[in-house]
């Protein structure tokens, strides 16, 4: 996975002005609470969800997940909807995205933030059912050593960023096979620091997150293009504890929103990208 991104010459953004996510996804459910001390939650009658330490849009809007309003958070809510919780019933908490999946007790009943499904994660934490598949872009600045390239040929020169960790540094590795190592960051806001001092040409996130950065928060910057997946799924999945009690209903509650429409409601809303950005070959 990749983040969204915030530096200091980022606008504004225009509040949402549809229907609360809460309404679609936090109402109370006809079934009772999930209130059982042997249900496995971490506060019997709650449900505990985590986030990021900063939670970026267009996943969370406002940095505010309590709000339901974002990918992520009105997705938290239409889960706790189908679990048996109301809005009032889930309580928030904040991880950074490598304490998350590291082995170990958790402090939260799922945590959401853009997890890859990969094999070596499940090795220390389990996954829901796939909640998204993300594409990677190439984001570099106008006028830069990244304008006019059309192919994978021409990326090769370039010198690249991404989080570490992340898909998208490993999409770079395995698509792209630069000729100079890419650099690696702690967060997508040092590499976009990193581009805007030109130490990097470019780097690459999803492309949802993309959109949002050369739209939102990165002046004079735009999509090079796509990469192809090179045998590397971008899933995306809830994380829970390794062996959680709470998996299979976590990934049943996802289950039935793809079913019933709802999950894609979600997703037409929030990551309603434009079309058109061109696969490198």
């Amino acid at each position: 996975m990749s983040r969204p991104v915030r530096v200091s010459r980022a606008i504004p953004l225009i509040a949402a002005v549809a229907v609360s996510a809460l309404a679609l996804a936090g109402c109370a459910s006809a079934d009772a609470p999930a209130d059982s001390t042997d249900a496995g939650y971490v506060t019997p009658g709650k449900l505990t969800i985590a986030t990021g330490q900063t939670a970026y849009e267009p996943y969370v809007i406002g940095d505010d997940p309590a709000s339901g309003e974002g990918f992520e958070a009105a997705l938290a809510y239409a889960i706790a909807d189908k679990l048996g919780f109301t809005a009032d019933d889930v309580e928030w908490v904040r991880t950074s995205f490598e304490s998350a999946i590291a082995p170990g007790p958790k402090d939260f009943d799922f945590n959401i933030q853009q997890y890859t499904i990969t094999d070596e994660r499940k090795q220390a934490v389990d996954f829901s059912s796939p909640y998204y598949s993300a594409a990677q872009a190439v984001v570099a600045l106008e006028g830069g050593p990244a304008e006019g390239i059309t192919d994978i040929a021409g990326l090769k020169p370039l010198v690249f960023g991404a989080m570490s960790g992340s898909t998208s540094a490993q999409t770079i590795d395995a698509v792209v096979d630069p000729d100079t190592a890419p650099q690696l960051y702690s967060s997508n806001e040092d590499a976009v620091a990193a581009l805007s001092a030109g130490q990097i040409d470019a780097f690459v996130i999803d492309l949802p997150t993309a959109f949002l950065a050369t739209s939102q928060y990165i002046e004079d910057s735009f999509i090079v293009g796509q990469l192809p997946l090179g045998g590397i799924a971008d899933e995306w999945g809830v994380v829970l504890a390794k062996d959680s009690p709470l998996t299979a209903a976590v990934s049943e509650a996802i289950d039935e929103l793809r079913a019933d429409g709802t999950l894609q409601e979600i997703t037409d809303r929030w990551l309603d990208a434009e079309q058109g950005v061109p696969i490198l070959q």
